[in-house]
């Protein structure tokens, strides 16, 4: 007797899932859906059965798109999610709200809503993952387990802004962290690998989005991602840490709205801003085909990202272990 889970993971351009038997742990079905909403309008999707690999290559304009299509896979070639007893969902951003998982309702979902812009690129693609598997599955547990919760326990030196503390405990603004159940997984593997949680770990999660995190003992001590997944690391449409100056020049002088600079910095900046791509597949090729744009943004993306690694091995006092993970830190 099986006890098959649904698991997706809905990022800001792919959404990856798995179906589990969760009593063997036994993977039944697994799959990527790639590039969705590239500039080029072409996706794509490998569902994966046993050792079948079934890749189309539809339009995914969205999120709801892709969900659509995951579930064509599945009508498709199996298995059958109507024997799904549960699914599970990652989701970005809990805010002050959500420090642990939590059983998915409606009025959960709307709380999701009113957390999208701390989140813009994640939460709304999140909820569009649970809206079309709730609406597939109506009647087993949806489950959300929270990107933020594992660095919930930050110290306070390092997730407090200098910004006026009235304000900011008014408005929740503090640095929150996010690939949380990456880097949590991950420096928990390591530690097994190791033999101790008496570790220094520095955890590079290296993606479309991108984050890296000092771990100490076991516990989160620093992260590079803030309010919002918008600072740290160089991704793909995001540009990572920027002076907060820059906000107002984009204002006054050009004339941006503020929607308009939102858009920029989460949709149009990072590597897609230095070289019109966002997969770093796409970049290496170019960067091995003598393209100056892509060498150059390579460079500052290894730039950012050495800047990070020293800076966390100075506040650790050191590092046991440097660990990449994700599709850039696994593959490239």
């Amino acid at each position: 007797m099986s006890s098959p889970i649904l698991v997706l993971n809905c990022g800001s351009s792919s959404v990856k899932y798995q179906m589990i038997d969760a009593l063997t742990e036994a993977v039944l079905a697994k799959g990527l859906v790639e590039k969705i909403g590239d500039p080029s309008g072409v996706g794509r999707l490998t569902h994966t059965v046993g050792d079948d690999d079934h890749t189309i290559t539809p339009s995914l304009p969205n999120h709801y798109a892709a969900l659509d299509a995951v579930v064509a896979q599945f009508t498709q070639y199996g298995p059958n999610l109507a024997d799904c007893v549960a699914v599970a969902h990652r989701t970005v951003h809990g805010g002050t709200k959500f420090k642990k998982t939590t059983l998915i309702t409606d009025e959960m979902i709307e709380t999701l809503r009113e957390l999208s812009p701390l989140a813009p690129l994640h939460n709304p693609p999140g909820i569009a993952g649970i809206e079309a598997a709730r609406a597939v599955l109506p009647s087993v547990p949806h489950i959300a387990v929270f990107d933020t919760a594992f660095f919930s326990n930050l110290p306070p030196e390092s997730y407090l802004y200098a910004i006026d503390t009235e304000l900011a405990k008014q408005y929740s603004i503090r640095k929150y962290g996010f690939h949380g159940t990456s880097h949590g997984y991950v420096s928990e593997k390591v530690a097994e690998i190791l033999g101790t949680t008496e570790l220094k770990q520095i955890i590079c999660h290296l993606g479309n989005g991108s984050s890296i995190s000092a771990i100490k003992n076991g516990e989160p001590f620093d992260t590079s991602m803030g309010i919002t997944p918008l600072g740290g690391l160089i991704m793909g449409t995001r540009p990572g840490d920027l002076d907060p100056g820059l906000h107002f020049y984009l204002h006054r002088e050009v004339g941006m709205s503020i929607d308009g600079i939102d858009n920029l910095f989460n949709k149009r900046s990072g590597l897609f801003g230095l070289t019109g791509m966002t997969d770093m597949r796409d970049i290496d090729a170019a960067c091995h085909a003598g393209d100056e744009r892509a060498i150059q943004a390579m460079d500052l993306y290894y730039h950012r990202l050495v800047f990070y690694i020293g800076a966390y091995h100075a506040l650790l006092g050191g590092a046991d272990a440097i660990t990449f993970t994700a599709g850039i830190g696994e593959n490239s």
